[in-house]
């Protein structure tokens, strides 16, 4: 049965470069979308973590300026209550068998940026994966995670792969690029990702192949999309 493994971060901070820690997790939209979109489609998906340890969703992406307003500030924390079972009990990343799933999704928010960036164990799943011709999506900050692909002649796997990400522009708008330890944009490029970005909060995504990777919050319901489409060819 085609099933989505999704991969959340397990951190809940991002080292800044002054040493202190930046409290955050995961971006709740980038979870909380995708998992309306693959619900529609009648895709099961499995929620694992490093480890197994229980998430920690950012609250700044639960705000209400953060999601447009009080009223969907209260939706999305009603949808997280409503998956507590799998958010208290997901399954250790490190026991993910890459047989029994036919996508990967990795969520943002800035936890990314902190484990799975430097995730062994992931960038293995995600090599597995990418060879087999799975699906591999991911969004804003998530496609940190990525990174962790390093083949054993430290070739990056998704070198030269048209992708997309959170820009150095919008770090800055989000007022952490001057502490930032590392940009995730720059990180990409100097990977060897073909990056291509939009307008700035714009919904963007782009898809190479099976890989598909969009640009900020607003584009986690397309890349969801995309997903979906490349599962049912």
């Amino acid at each position: 049965m085609t099933s989505v493994l999704i991969v959340v971060t397990g951190s809940d901070h991002w080292t800044l470069n002054d040493g202190t820690l930046h409290p955050t997790g995961f971006w709740a939209e980038e979870l909380l979308s995708p998992l309306s979109v693959f619900r529609d489609a009648g895709i099961p998906f499995t929620i694992a973590t490093p480890g197994g340890v229980r998430p920690t969703v950012d609250e700044t992406s639960l705000a209400p300026e953060s999601t447009g307003g009080a009223e969907e500030s209260a939706r999305q924390r009603a949808a997280l209550d409503a998956i507590d079972d799998q958010l208290a009990a997901p399954v250790k990343l490190e026991d993910v068998s890459a047989d029994d799933y036919a996508a990967i999704y990795i969520p943002g928010g800035h936890g990314p940026m902190e484990d799975l960036a430097v995730s062994p164990v992931l960038g293995k799943l995600l090599i597995t994966m990418l060879d087999a011709g799975k699906v591999v999506g991911s969004v804003c900050h998530g496609p940190a995670a990525l990174l962790s692909a390093t083949k054993p002649d430290g070739e990056w796997a998704f070198a030269g792969r048209v992708m997309s990400g959170f820009t150095n522009d919008e770090e800055r708008q989000a007022g952490l690029a001057d502490k930032a330890p590392w940009l995730l944009e720059d990180r990409l490029r100097a990977a060897g990702a073909d990056l291509k970005v939009g307008p700035a909060w714009g919904p963007f995504s782009v898809v190479d192949g099976t890989v598909v990777t969009g640009q900020n919050p607003q584009s986690s319901t397309e890349v969801a999309e995309k997903i979906v489409a490349q599962l049912k060819k």
